[in-house]
């Protein structure tokens, strides 16, 4: 089998896999979010925060919880980086920097996972056990529960403008869901090969002479986590191009499933809670179709660019694993930019100036195709609203979704949640570019940080600023973001990309859950039809790349058409 079918049929197993799983998956974790009940697990963790996971929660409590709680895991991350270098188990590493401990706290915390450090090299066994690690489950969950609030108000049947507790939806996505996910993700990928240790570094020979330094490490109960929670980083520098987080083909598609499944069996979960899995189903149409066209245009880039030594090597190999090929790294790309999950298994600096923009553009539209985990599904149900409404100024009606009327109010909070991510990503681009340009110092080694020239040098930055807003963590490794302007200005694109949209989307929620729902009328527009899914879809594309297309035309747009 040539490799271009072969990619193909893995596009068309991964979409045939995640379809067996979207139902059961999709029913389950409503069922998990509705229920009433509580483990003894669960009430322990209560009894530590001192919180009744019974007590109803207005959007004002629910924002002050979610805040209140990460604000407290930056603290605590950052303070266990600085303190490293006295802890047992970390490998007689040192302590983290202060500037780059700031970055990764604000990283994991934000469900972001940029790393601007080799991690082998830089985080001992405690922190990435104990810190990142426990990150990656209540990040993941952080996002969950504002996006089961947000559903709520959608089905809420009273006015009273409650969106559930957020404790109780944060510790039963993480021990109802995330944990028995992952620990069965974890053995599978054990059985693929993937390494399980807490050995520490240890030499071998080379088939060249003189010995190597190799790290082992709990790498497969980290790497299940950070794909299922759409997290990204990796355990060792190469991330998932390394032999020991990711060893062959077969291990390859199970990471990129286990980045897709929640994402899009969350669709499913939407459906059931609002009573309608109609209306999950577009939702999840619109995603699916997103994702499939997406990768689709990646592999045909990857595969038929022009120049001789491409078309020889039989598609744009640099960079890429053999061991994955141009199918298996081209859909690994487009799952982790189209999620919040940022692992690579591939160089994205060194794709073909369009497959670099579709990794970009791919970040740009919001990251909702199905998006991170809790992210993706907010993110959508928002872009809902907008189309919704601008379906209306079309018909001349007042516009309503799912019962709920959607006034000027409602259109503000989904504008500001619009704006925010876009305003991050081109000031902080743009000041960075221009500051990065002599005379000026004060980037100092940021101004010698970017490897390339040009168009393609430009694009380093807007990647970097993208990923770390949209709270991807990706990079095109071009750039070295190890400078204290980069991991500050950086950690405060990725906690303001992450916690602003939280705070409209919480707003929005809580306008919703306070609203009577209206009966449907004849000039109700049918959002569970092919039709409204065809109009999220284009308003999606439409208002991400009208806002970013200037910024990709001076970068991947103009180093495509420049090859």
């Amino acid at each position: 089998m040539g490799p271009v079918p072969s990619a193909a049929l893995q596009l068309l197993a991964m979409a045939a896999v995640l379809g067996l799983v979207h139902r059961p998956l999709g029913d389950y974790m409503a069922g998990v979010y509705r229920s009433h009940k509580h483990l003894r697990v669960e009430r322990w963790a209560y009894r530590c925060v001192g919180a009744d996971p019974d007590r109803g929660m207005r959007r004002g409590a629910y924002l002050r919880a979610v805040l209140a709680f990460s604000l407290a895991g930056v603290i605590l991350l950052y303070v266990l980086q600085r303190l490293q270098g006295v802890l047992p188990g970390s490998s007689g590493l040192a302590s983290v920097g202060p500037a780059q401990a700031f970055n990764t706290a604000a990283s994991f915390v934000s469900n972001t996972n940029w790393q601007s450090y080799a991690g082998e090299r830089t985080m001992g066994a405690v922190v990435q056990a104990g810190g990142l690690a426990v990150q990656n489950f209540v990040s993941a969950a952080v996002g969950m529960a504002v996006a089961v609030a947000l559903v709520r108000g959608f089905a809420a049947s009273r006015d009273d403008g409650e969106l559930g507790n957020f404790w109780a939806d944060l510790v039963r996505g993480t021990v109802r869901i995330l944990l028995p996910m992952a620990f069965a993700g974890a053995i599978l990928l054990v059985a693929t090969g993937v390494i399980q240790n807490f050995a520490g570094v240890h030499e071998v020979g080379q088939f060249t002479g003189g010995p190597q330094q190799w790290n082992g490490g709990a790498v497969a109960s980290q790497e299940a986590i950070k794909e299922l929670g759409t997290n990204g980083g990796g355990y060792f520098n190469a991330n998932s191009a390394h032999p020991f987080e990711n060893p062959n083909g077969l291990s390859n598609l199970l990471e990129i499933f286990l980045i897709l499944v929640i994402p899009f069996s969350l669709t499913r979960t939407f459906g059931t809670m609002v009573g309608s899995v109609r209306q999950g189903y577009a939702i999840l149409a619109a995603m699916a179709a997103i994702w499939i066209g997406f990768c689709a245009l990646m592999m045909w880039t990857e595969f038929h660019h022009g120049g001789p030594a491409l078309q020889a090597a039989g598609g744009a190999l640099e960079g890429k694993e053999t061991r994955f090929g141009v199918g298996g790294s081209s859909l690994f790309a487009t799952s982790t930019t189209l999620t919040s999950t940022g692992a690579v298994d591939s160089f994205h600096s060194s794709f073909t100036g369009f497959g670099g923009g579709l990794t970009l553009l791919g970040m740009m539209l919001g990251e909702v195709a199905p998006g991170g985990v809790g992210s993706g599904l907010y993110g959508m149900l928002v872009l809902a609203v907008i189309a919704v409404f601008v379906a209306g100024l079309m018909v001349g009606r007042t516009p309503e979704y799912l019962g709920r009327k959607i006034g000027s109010r409602e259109i503000r909070f989904a504008a500001l949640y619009i704006l925010v991510t876009p305003a991050l990503v081109l000031v902080l681009t743009a000041l960075s570019t221009a500051l990065a340009s002599p005379p000026h110092s004060v980037l100092n080694s940021a101004a010698t940080a970017v490897s390339h020239s040009h168009a393609h040098a430009f694009s380093e930055i807007l990647y970097a600023y993208t990923s770390a807003a949209n709270n991807n963590g990706s990079a095109f490794a071009g750039l070295n973001a190890d400078t204290d302007w980069y991991n500050t200005t950086l950690g405060i694109a990725m906690l303001l990309g992450r916690f602003l949209p939280m705070v409209f989307v919480l707003a929005l929620a809580g306008s919703l859950a306070e609203q009577r729902p209206v009966p449907e009328t004849a000039g109700t527009l049918r959002t569970h039809k092919p039709l409204f899914a065809s109009l999220l879809v284009g308003t999606t594309v439409l208002v991400s790349g009208l806002t970013y297309f200037p910024a990709l035309a001076l970068g991947p747009l103009a180093e495509g058409l420049a090859s």
